[in-house]
């Protein structure tokens, strides 16, 4: 079963890290996916910029509103997240426990099992 697991954590806090710790922090987090590549059971990772890069587009009726920034206002921002290929939902749960553990400054993971309607 291929789950998404969205990363997500205090935007502010995140960018305030020098660039010795966000390079420490990336070395940590590529040690845990390096555990699921070499399974064969990683997918896509992606790491999104800050959300004043952001871009929404909305639609409740009639013609679509384009507005600058996110949509939400919320404590902890969605700064990226993995495509995992997992036997079992506590699989991806112990890969998101393992993210965890990566972050110095802890966060959230969210995991989702995936719909796929176009496969490649």
């Amino acid at each position: 079963m291929l789950y998404a697991v969205l990363c997500y954590n205090d935007e502010k806090l995140v960018s305030a890290w020098t660039q010795e710790e966000d390079d420490a922090c990336m070395v940590r987090l590529g040690a845990v996916q390096e555990t699921m590549k070499a399974k064969n059971k990683l997918g896509p990772v992606v790491r999104l910029q800050n959300t004043d890069t952001a871009t929404t587009l909305r639609k409740t009726s009639g013609a679509p509103v384009v507005l600058d920034g996110p949509f939400a206002e919320t404590k902890e921002q969605f700064l990226g997240f993995y495509v995992v290929d997992c036997d079992t939902r506590e699989e991806a749960i112990q890969f998101a426990r393992d993210l965890s553990a990566a972050n110095p400054d802890g966060g959230a993971y969210e995991i989702r099992p995936l719909r796929i309607y176009n496969p490649v």
